[in-house]
């Protein structure tokens, strides 16, 4: 069993929205797939439609590596897979992460080594436990937000943000 303090540190924390993750970043890694979260990762809480801003990331993103998969702890079969249909993805939802059996699952279907696939997500509890528990690169970016939004508060958001302060190394 990893030690807690490895389960709740990310390989990187961006400090920005997923939209600042540059090819070369995931080059300089050695990923070959993306695994991604969607709520507040790439789109903001109940939107459904993606921005033209991240439809033009994922067309570069998709230049640079193998796979990239959607796996949403989100219980709406309808919304996820709209927005999957949207740009063209493969998706997972209602995972349960830091449950892994569903990352298991988007890993197999990308036949990469989870060493060489970044979990990208927005909460450390879900994404990035979830990404470490299967040896996966983690990458905790922040949320993304819509445009005169405050982010969503809540009290495991808040507890996150705490916990981030004692493990995240700021990169």
């Amino acid at each position: 069993m990893k030690p807690l303090s490895k389960l709740l540190t990310p390989d990187l924390a961006l400090g920005a929205s997923i939209l600042h993750l540059t090819p070369q970043m995931v080059r300089d890694r050695g990923l070959r797939g993306l695994i991604l979260d969607v709520d507040e990762t790439l789109v903001p809480f109940r939107d459904s439609k993606v921005s033209d801003e991240l439809t033009g990331w994922l067309q570069e993103m998709r230049q640079h590596v193998e796979s990239l998969w959607l796996v949403s702890n989100n219980v709406s079969k309808t919304r996820i897979g709209a927005i999957a249909d949207s740009i063209d993805l493969p998706y997972i939802h209602f995972a349960r992460k830091p449950s892994r059996r569903k990352l298991i699952e988007a890993a197999n279907a990308m036949n990469i080594p989870n060493a060489k696939v970044g979990m990208v997500g927005d909460r450390l509890l879900t994404d990035v436990v979830g990404g470490n528990r299967l040896g996966m690169y983690t990458i905790l970016v922040k949320p993304m937000v819509a445009p005169g939004a405050l982010p969503r508060e809540s009290s495991i958001h808040a507890f996150e943000l705490w916990l981030s302060n004692l493990f995240v190394r700021k990169d």
